[in-house]
Formats: structure tokens, sequence, C-alpha cells
């Protein structure tokens, strides 16, 4: 969905310079989890880099510790995924949430965007695309630490124009502990407030000012169990009655999905929105704790701004089902115009999928509403 990533939060950093040291402090040893690559130094994962360069008003949902440079356009990036997260908790099977790299990859884009690319501080992130693959699920089984993550990056340019207008792709390979594991990719275009506002239009508000969610309105919310979510709060599926399409809860006072104010909806809460419906459909509730899916995968193009004062419909397309994967077609329709298409695939979970995590929710008939 079109959206700028994050309106950068106050900092002292000099408003004139976007170019900064990375954050490896000078008088510490590395951490023992540092990665090492010929010519090259270490990763470290000491520390969390400033929250301004990842558009996040909240340290703690910082995942990224550290960049190196490895060539023109080629990075390697680190990060520390939480063994556990109030929102990006760990799947029935014990391993990470995977929508935790599709936001690493966002963090990684801003960061090397301003850190090295020259991509002003004040400009607004607009997303045309995203998508991820997890290629050896079993490579993210959460241990007895945190998760030291690694991205292979690569950057590339797409119709860039600076100083007004910014066009990059981040293409992504994820490993963990040296194993890979995954690939992503990041479309964004970076633009000024004034081009921001020509391409937002009516919806556009000032630097920092979010738009009113909707009105109250009787709808029943899915279950959190249902669409794979341990808090109620975190569930964005709702609709109006038993009969009715499943539509986007927008909540702008969600501590993690509305980080800081926004004039429209985020892309991470559509995704979080294709992924629970995709949760949804494929776990009924006599799902027996070794018949689960897991999420595989997602392809998302974004096609216009989502607004946040009208309902969202969530449309299923396409089920097909082979080889011990789904994958499901899923729309974002308001107002009868298409936000964003999404194509995901989901894979049958391993035969101890939810032994160490599963709940009475799981176990017995999941209510489809809370």
């Amino acid at each position: 969905m079109h959206q700028p990533v994050a309106t950068p939060v106050a900092t002292s950093l000099d408003p004139g310079s976007t170019r900064v040291e990375t954050c490896r402090p000078r008088h510490l040893a590395p951490a023992p989890a540092a990665v090492a690559r010929p010519g090259h130094r270490q990763l470290s994962y000491l520390h969390a880099v400033p929250r301004h360069m990842v558009h996040r008003a909240a340290i703690a949902e910082v995942f990224l510790t550290d960049a190196v440079r490895t060539g023109e356009h080629s990075f390697l990036v680190a990060a520390q995924w939480p063994r556990d997260h109030a929102l990006y908790s760990p799947g029935s099977d014990g391993t990470s949430d995977p929508l935790l790299f599709m936001e690493t990859i966002r963090q990684a884009l801003v960061y090397l965007a301003h850190t090295y690319h020259d991509v002003p501080l004040g400009h607004r992130f607009i997303g045309f695309g995203s998508e991820f693959e997890i290629t050896d699920p079993a490579a993210l089984h959460i241990g007895g630490e945190p998760v030291p993550v690694v991205l292979e990056a690569q950057w590339i340019w797409v119709g860039s124009r600076p100083p007004h207008r910014y066009g990059m792709r981040l293409e992504v390979v994820l490993t963990v502990g040296g194993r890979p594991c995954g690939r992503g990719a990041l479309h964004v275009v970076a633009v000024d407030d004034k081009r921001y506002a020509m391409l937002r239009g009516r919806g556009a508000k000032p630097r920092g000012v979010a738009a009113t969610g909707p009105e109250p309105r009787p709808l029943q919310r899915a279950h959190p169990a249902a669409v794979g979510r341990l808090r109620a709060k975190d569930c964005v599926l709702v609709r109006e009655r038993a009969d009715a399409p499943w539509q986007l809860l927008i909540d702008v006072e969600h501590p993690i999905f509305f980080d800081h104010p926004s004039d429209h909806v985020p892309l991470m809460v559509t995704l979080e929105g294709f992924r629970q419906l995709g949760h949804l459909l494929l776990h009924p509730g006599d799902t027996p704790p070794d018949a689960g899916h897991t999420l595989l995968g997602m392809e998302v193009d974004c096609l216009a701004f989502g607004e946040l004062d009208t309902p969202i419909d969530l449309v299923v397309h396409e089920r097909d089902s082979g080889s011990g994967t789904t994958r499901l077609t899923l729309d974002a329709v308001q107002g009868g115009v298409r936000l964003a298409s999404c194509r995901s695939r989901w894979g049958a979970a391993g035969p101890a999928a939810g032994a160490a995590h599963q709940t009475a929710a799981h176990r017995a008939a999941v209510p489809r509403t809370a």
C-alpha cells in the first residue's frame, strides 16, 4: 500500500547531514556473536541503531544493530530478533514470525538510504511493493538466545531523480548463523513534503499529525487464536455480521502498528491483515495440532493509499493447494478501489508443530469471533 514508511522523530543529529557513523562503540570489544567477512570489519550486535534512522519512535521496536558496506551497491546488515515479542510472537512450531523478516527489510532499506545514500531524513517513504520467502523454516527455530540475523543486501536505484525523488529497491538474502534461509525485497520511493502532498491528495496531513480513525461501528472481531495471535488487541480482522466479508481493523491507538502518527494505513498493518486472513482460512476450528500451516512467503503490490476513516474489505480471489503447499491470492479494497494485492504461500507444519506453544484455545474448536 502506498505509504511513507514513517516520519522521523526529533533528533540531535545535524539536520544538514544524513551521513552518520556506524554504531559500533569504539572502546568495547566486539560482541561474541559478531560476524566476520574477509576484508570487512565485524558486524556488531551490541546495541540497536538510532531509532530515527529506521523511522521508529519506540526504541524497543528497533531490530537493526549494525551495517557495513561490502561493495558499491552491496551491504551486510545485522539485526537481532527477540525470542518473544508482543506482536511478532513465535509460531506454534517454535520459529520466528516471518513478518519479523519483512519489518527487518523495511528497517534495513530506510537505514541504508539515510546512512549511505544521502536520502534526507525529512523525506517521506512510499511503498510500491514488497516480498519475502522463507526457504529453510527450521533455521528460524528459536533457541536459548535472541536470534542474530544477517541480511546480505543489494541496493538498486529505480527511476531515482535526486534531490526531490529517490526510487530504490533493496534485495536481500536472509542468513542465520551463516545459514541462508530466506530472501526478500522492498521497493519504495522517497519524496519531499511538497511531492508527498501532491501524491497523497486529500488525505495529506502535516508532519506528525495523524488522521482520525474510523467512526465506531458494531463489529465482530475475530478471535485471536483463530488468526494466529495471542492478544485480542493484535487481531486486525473484523466484520459486520457472520455472512459479511472480513475487513481490516484500523486501530490508530495500537502501540506497534501505529508506532507514530500516520495519515494513512501503514504497509505492515495491511500485511498483517493478509496474513491473519490466510491463517483463518487454513485453520478451521477443528484443525488438529499436527495439521496446521505456516506462512512461507508473500508478494504484495501496493497500488493506492489506504484512508484511515473508510472500511477496507479483504477479498479472497484464489486458493490453490498441492504438493504440501497452499497459495492464496487476496486483495485489500476500499470504496471499490484496490489498494493492494497479495499472493501468499503456506506450507504444512511439521509433525511437532504446536507441541511447545499449543494453547487450550488451539486444541479446542476455536471460535471465529471473540
